[in-house]
């Protein structure tokens, strides 16, 4: 009788040595080497005073690793860490050493990571990350993610009213300036929803510069916060609410015309839109832009009406954060500092996904990041880091698996599309009435952008009294 035949398939891994080995990102971990986790715990002055079984280092990569998996419970993480490493004499800690283990770790050194590894990750000539040669960067926020209801957790954050009552869980703001060509973090505040928008965006104030090009939405309708973008040196282009009304001190050819907010010379461009479906639908809408662009020779208002569509790619930085990587769950943290801890993590994580990504569609010239799927990426970086893959792997390129699986399912081109906004909630937050958008995703076959005429000129100055001129 013949025997099946049979192969053995061995393979060589390189991870840390002793007890450092579980403390690993699979392939990500060349994103963040143990070096520079060693040079911030050193700096943040938290290095563990004696060596055990569950050194700091070790804690960073679990904290880390948590994110990844946020469905699982400390013990599964941690198989999951050291699941690649059989053979190895690893620790089985249980899982009160390792809240311990995270609460001698705090949030600082996280924070610290985190501040390292933000910033810019498009290349200037990667498509969509720049208009002229300024970089587009987008400022928004999000009150959507939820925190355990513990005491001291409402002691921080307060409780949410809805309509009908209180919200079930706390919830935070997250504020984040990021670039809208990769969707990576230039940087994050974030606390009780107590405070506004603004409040936190003048924390991240700092990482503006004259190479910044700041889009905004209607939240950021603000004369003083507006200032304080065009005294960092960037520009802006920012929507504007209807209610707002400024004198005009000069009309441009194109329909658009000058005006002053807080010192500062903007231009307002005034302009309807019509979108054109395949299904013959017609929707229209209207747009009040500010923006310190002045010459529309350069920088035509149906350009700059275009570009500010650039400003939703932070709500799928947001999406790809809170859904696809949190997958919507509420964060595991009973106290306020685990809640730092933990969200200063989850958005090392993110930025860490990011960087692999803008690497893999660089590799490739003319791809542009939006064809990159985070969620490809995502269960890529989680099978590497269960397989303990690509830790010190000093011969793998620029592309490792992960990079190769974005590549092998880059998503189509973007397709322009509109749908009505879906409010699943039984109770909702915001009463909406019909937008006549279609239910389903429909492609937009044309669009039109109307610029109006400029409105009649009015002073630039005008008494405190009587701030605006009367309608006409």
């Amino acid at each position: 009788m013949l025997q099946p035949a049979t192969s053995t398939l061995t393979r060589t891994l390189t991870v840390a040595q002793g007890i450092f080995a579980p403390g690993h990102l699979g392939e990500l971990t060349k994103y963040l080497p143990f070096e520079l986790v060693d040079a911030v715990l050193a700096e943040t002055g938290a290095v563990q005073r004696r060596l055990r079984v569950l050194p700091s280092r070790v804690g960073v990569y679990f904290l880390l690793a948590l994110g990844l998996f946020p469905h699982l419970g400390y013990a599964k993480v941690w198989d999951k860490l050291v699941a690649g490493l059989a053979g190895l004499p690893v620790a089985v800690p249980s899982e009160k050493a390792l809240r311990d283990l995270r609460r001698r770790l705090g949030p600082v050194p996280l924070k610290s990571l985190f501040e390292v590894l933000a910033g810019p990750l498009a290349q200037p000539r990667t498509p969509g990350a720049r208009y002229r040669h300024w970089r587009t960067v987008a400022f928004d926020g999000c009150s959507s993610i939820k925190v355990p209801d513990a005491e001291r957790n409402r002691g921080w954050f307060g409780r949410a009213r809805v309509r009908l009552g209180w919200a079930g869980y706390p919830t935070l703001r997250l504020m984040a300036l990021v670039e809208t060509g990769s969707r990576g973090l230039l940087g994050a505040a974030f606390g009780p929803t107590s405070h506004g928008e603004a409040h936190y965006a003048r924390q991240l104030m700092h990482l503006l510069g004259p190479q910044s090009l700041v889009l905004a939405d209607r939240g950021f309708d603000n004369g003083k916060l507006l200032a304080e973008f065009a005294g960092t040196g960037a520009q802006f282009l920012v929507r504007l609410t209807s209610k707002r009304r400024l004198p005009t001190t000069h009309r441009l050819p194109d329909g658009s015309y000058l005006s002053r907010i807080c010192s500062v010379q903007v231009r307002i461009i005034e302009a309807d839109i019509t979108a054109t479906c395949t299904d013959g639908t017609r929707l229209h809408d209207g747009y009040r832009l500010v923006t310190t662009l002045l010459d529309p020779d350069q920088d035509p208002s149906d350009t700059l009406v275009r570009l500010y569509h650039e400003r939703w790619e932070i709500e799928s930085a947001y999406y790809a954060l809170r859904h696809t990587l949190m997958q919507g769950r509420v964060l595991r943290s009973t106290d306020p500092r685990g809640v730092e801890q933990e969200l200063w993590a989850q958005l090392t994580l993110y930025q860490l996904l990011r960087t692999a990504m803008v690497d893999a569609v660089e590799s490739v010239p003319g791809t542009d990041l939006d064809r990159a799927s985070f969620t490809i990426a995502l269960e890529a970086a989680r099978d590497q880091v269960v397989a303990a893959h690509g830790v010190l792997d000093e011969e793998a390129g620029l592309v490792g698996r992960i990079g190769q699986a974005v590549l092998a399912h880059l998503l189509p081109a973007r397709r322009p599309r509109i749908s009505s906004r879906k409010v699943k909630s039984p109770i909702p937050r915001y009463a909406r009435t019909d937008d006549r958008r279609p239910l389903n995703s429909t492609k937009i076959a044309s669009i039109t952008i109307s610029v109006h005429a400029a409105q009649p000129t009015t002073p630039a100055f005008v008494s405190r009294r009587h701030p605006f001129p009367p309608p006409a």
